[in-house]
């Protein structure tokens, strides 16, 4: 008699084990990474606010007292127009702030496209488990990118909601050969992979206490959505002893 060929499986461990981790991963993010990025953005804007309501009243001040010379002096007082402070081409912490709201929103774009590719039977058979996880970490990226554009808005200046312009066209290409789980598994995990680094060179690199720490408390989500899908492919969870930064984007090339 012969043998049914088995049906190779569409992830490398059980539902319920990518179910469960989905629900620890929604915890921890809820319980311990949300407290941290809220507190951690809470100092950050309210800093810039301070910022902006000192150049305000400094600006008000100065034109003021050019009013008052004008009318003093018998010369006829003209129109002033004052920059505020978040106008003009953003830069230092902000910059890395578009950078990663950027990144986000292209985590967010590409998990959609998934649930959207899945939906219309394009991945095969896809486990209900992976489509609750893709479901809840596009959640958490549009989380962080409200985050990030958070800073960005209390700075003066407009959210960033476009994704990654250098990244968008490789990963819609890429996206585009993706028939199955795996396929689409990789390409979120290339994503993942680029986040964290990039989060963990902009701990060292920006300044400002409250970006450090949003950038710190955002990096090991990134991490456990990568060690998730890791899994998820047969892969050893954490196969670098340390957050390598070879993939990160640099921190230089928000071009918004």
């Amino acid at each position: 008699m012969r043998r049914r060929a088995r049906t190779p499986e569409a992830i490398a461990i059980s539902e319920r084990e990518l179910a469960a981790m989905t629900s620890d991963l929604d915890q921890i993010h809820n319980d311990v990474a949300m407290p941290a990025m809220d507190r951690a953005v809470h100092e950050w804007t309210e800093r810039s606010r301070t910022s902006r309501r000192g150049f305000l009243i400094g600006a008000g001040a100065l034109a003021g007292g050019a009013v008052l010379a004008a009318c003093s002096s018998g010369g006829s007082s003209s129109t002033t127009t004052t920059m505020g402070a978040g106008a003009g081409k953003l830069t230092g912490d902000l910059a890395v702030a578009a950078l990663a709201a950027g990144l986000e929103n292209l985590a967010v774009a590409a998990y959609g496209d998934v649930l959207t590719a899945a939906t219309a039977g394009k991945l095969g058979a896809v486990p209900p488990a992976v489509a609750t996880f893709v479901t809840t970490v596009k959640s958490q990226h549009s989380q962080h990118a409200q985050a990030w554009n958070s800073a960005i808005v209390a700075a003066g200046h407009q959210a960033v909601t476009t994704p990654d312009a250098v990244l968008t066209p490789v990963v819609t290409k890429d996206f585009a050969k993706v028939t199955d789980v795996t396929g689409a598994a990789k390409l979120a995990l290339m994503l993942e992979d680029i986040a964290a680094a990039t989060y963990q060179s902009a701990v060292g690199a920006v300044k400002a206490t409250g970006s450090i720490r949003v950038a710190a408390s955002i990096q090991p989500v990134e991490m456990q959505h990568a060690a998730i899908l890791n899994f998820v492919l047969g892969q050893y969870p954490v196969p670098n002893a340390f957050s390598p930064l070879a993939v990160a984007r640099p921190l230089t090339d928000y071009t918004g």
